[in-house]
């Protein structure tokens, strides 16, 4: 039986939208002039693929025109103007929204068009003028009587969305003072959309910059939204207030571009709706249920300008002073987490393998912290150093001197005979590498490990993080297995990080042997060292981390397909890792994050840290056995 091809899933894909906020400079009640101003960007818009594109509250006339808004010469101006702007869009795939005052009955209304392909679609007016706004403009009812124009009846009413079903979107306006009533959004719908328009006319005043920008910020982060802030500017009237023109444009509680104040012109970015769309899958937001106006929205040009910046780091913020902050608020929550565990254990001794590599390095400073909070000495803690057959002297040096550094107790115990006799008793070839010859030494070390625990009363803190925990990156019933895995939360990149905030508050001697912990090379040292250097690398064996922990945060945060994840990837790191290489390792990710599900599923207990968690408890959930087909990335 032939199966015909489907139409184009609306939810996959890239989903991103292209979006402008816009400030002509206008001239106050000169309608025609403002019309051209406006036309202007409309065209530069079309050019730039902008899918949506906003122009301030009343822009057509200018905010400030006062009682003039009475005037039928000016309301008749304003609706020509607009018809030319209709017509002007015949052959632009642009969705338009622009300002003006509309008479419609004995009402006036403060109302923003919005138009496409030579149609206006709808009108939709301000709900609750305030202010100044009062004197000249009505509230506006859920329902209006249409307008006309060219012989189209036109809707016009507050609740109206626009919906382009094509992609899954659905699109809101929120005129002027209407955005600053958060209890209003509820009640016309708004909490439905995707992407939240805002033509606005806010009188610029001391602190106002930063009351929009948390404005449109927190408002994004409720709704789970964009939105798109367009702010009168030059040509308005400065007879009593200052306009500046501001333009913001916010995602899911991150604003993504804002202009500086007091300057016309176009601020663009790229919307990720798709992830939005993710988010809101996550939370079972209903559908809207209001009427909606159908329109048509471009589909991201893969060629064009990405105006978005993609972070190569998202586990990271973007400063360093956030960075510090989100360093000490981990530390605190893993300090905070283990300190329980303990207290609820009492009395109890966490034990650790340390290795004098990054993973083990952090879960011995949170051990420290964990103490020091319960009131109890640094010898509490017991470190063992294993050497085997892959230790080089460097990574045992460090873990004994920052050991003896941090007054922790600390013993070294050589497992190399025990594996040795090990592997002879299951008659494994003398000189054979691989997984028997690898394994045999980690589930060594936690036998080992396990038996202290009990010896000293306490149990085995796991070292393992997150980036390890994704790929699968350890052995089964080995340094996959302990009592509690405090770094399990915690991507590769924050837990270097991590290690070096410590650093820079260390005294010299242990922020010395912090520093050669950091410049060591990430390694299980399972393998005989090469003249003395570790000679298993793990990032020449599965990949760069900061690759890894990109392709996991985009994965599991939001539910990305594979060409999406490639896509953003190539933007994030343009320049430093070519497409190929990119592509070669996000195979080798989704490989193995699919295939080592089974490790994650009987992980030990261990503190969530953000947004992404692959704990079989509350976090990322999969079965062990799923097909991993549709998630392999096309060949080209």
């Amino acid at each position: 039986m032939r199966i015909p091809p489907a139409e184009p899933y609306p939810f996959r894909g890239m989903g991103f939208i292209k979006a402008a906020a816009i400030t002509p400079s206008i001239r106050v009640g000169d309608c025609v002039n403002n019309a051209k101003a406006i036309a202007k960007y409309m065209q530069e818009a079309a050019a730039q693929e902008v899918s949506v594109a906003v122009f301030p509250e009343l822009c057509l006339t200018g905010s400030t025109c006062g009682d003039l808004f009475f005037s039928p010469v000016l309301l008749q101006a304003a609706w020509e103007s607009l018809c030319g702007l209709v017509q002007a869009s015949r052959d632009m795939e642009t969705l338009y929204a622009v300002g003006l005052p509309v008479q419609n009955g004995d009402g006036i209304y403060n109302a923003c068009a919005v138009f496409q392909h030579g149609r206006l679609l709808a009108v939709i007016p301000q709900t609750t003028p305030q202010g100044d706004q009062k004197r000249w403009f009505s509230p506006a009812p859920d329902a209006l009587p249409p307008l006309e124009m060219e012989g189209e009846s036109v809707p016009m009413a507050p609740q109206l969305q626009f919906s382009c079903a094509k992609r899954g979107i659905t699109l809101g306006v929120c005129i002027g003072s209407d955005a600053f009533f958060p209890t209003l959004l509820p009640e016309y719908g708004m909490q439905n959309v995707h992407l939240l328009l805002h033509p606005i006319a806010a009188k610029e005043t001391v602190g106002q910059a930063a009351f929009l920008q948390e404005t449109a910020r927190s408002e994004s982060a409720r709704l789970l939204c964009a939105s798109v802030w367009a702010g009168a500017g030059e040509g308005e009237s400065t007879a009593q207030y200052a306009y500046a023109g501001r333009r913001i444009l916010a995602e899911c509680g991150r604003v993504l571009e804002q202009s500086p104040g007091f300057t016309a012109g176009m601020t663009v970015t790229d919307f990720d709706i798709g992830m939005l769309q993710a988010q809101r899958r996550k939370s079972a937001r209903p559908q809207p249920l209001l009427p909606a106006v159908s329109v048509s929205l471009p589909f991201f040009p893969e060629q064009g300008i990405f105006h978005r910046r993609v972070s190569p780091h998202p586990f990271l913020p973007d400063t360093p002073e956030a960075l510090a902050q989100r360093c000490e608020e981990i530390l605190a929550i893993q300090t905070a987490a283990l300190g329980q565990r303990l207290s609820y254990l009492a009395p109890c001794r966490p034990v650790l393998g340390l290795s004098g590599g990054l993973d083990s390095t952090l879960a011995l400073l949170v051990c420290l912290r964990a103490v020091q909070r319960l009131g109890q000495p640094a010898e509490q803690i017991l470190a063992v150093s294993m050497p085997c057959f892959g230790t080089t002297s460097r990574t045992k040096q460090n873990a004994a001197r920052l050991a003896e550094e941090l007054g922790v107790s600390f013993r070294e115990i050589s497992i190399a005979k025990a594996v040795h006799q090990h592997l002879e008793d299951i008659q494994h070839e003398p000189g054979t590498y691989g997984a028997v010859f690898e394994n045999a030494q980690a589930r060594e070390r936690t036998q080992v490990l396990m038996d202290l625990a009990n010896q000293a009363g306490g149990i085995v803190i796991g070292t393992g993080d997150l980036s390890e925990l994704a790929l699968g990156w350890a052995t089964y019933n080995g340094d996959q297995m302990s009592m509690y895995g405090i770094n399990s939360g915690v991507p590769k990149t924050l837990v270097r990080c991590l290690v070096e905030h410590i650093a820079r508050q260390s005294p010299p001697a242990q922020k010395a042997i912090l520093e050669d912990i950091l410049d060591t090379p990430v390694s299980p040292e399972l393998l005989p060292p090469s003249e003395g250097e570790i000679a298993q690398k793990t990032e020449e064996l599965v990949g760069p981390y900061e690759l890894h922990d990109f392709f996991l945060f985009h994965l599991v945060r939001h539910a990305c397909p594979p060409e999406k994840i490639q896509f953003l990837a190539e933007q994030a790191f343009a320049g430093k890792y070519p497409k190929q290489t990119i592509q070669a390792w996000l195979k080798v990710f989704l490989r193995r994050f699919f295939s080592q599900q089974f490790k994650r599923s009987c992980m030990p207990d261990g503190p969530s840290i953000g947004s992404v968690s692959l704990s079989p408890l509350q976090g990322f959930q999969m079965p062990s056995d799923v097909y991993p087909d549709l998630w392999r990335p096309e060949e080209e």
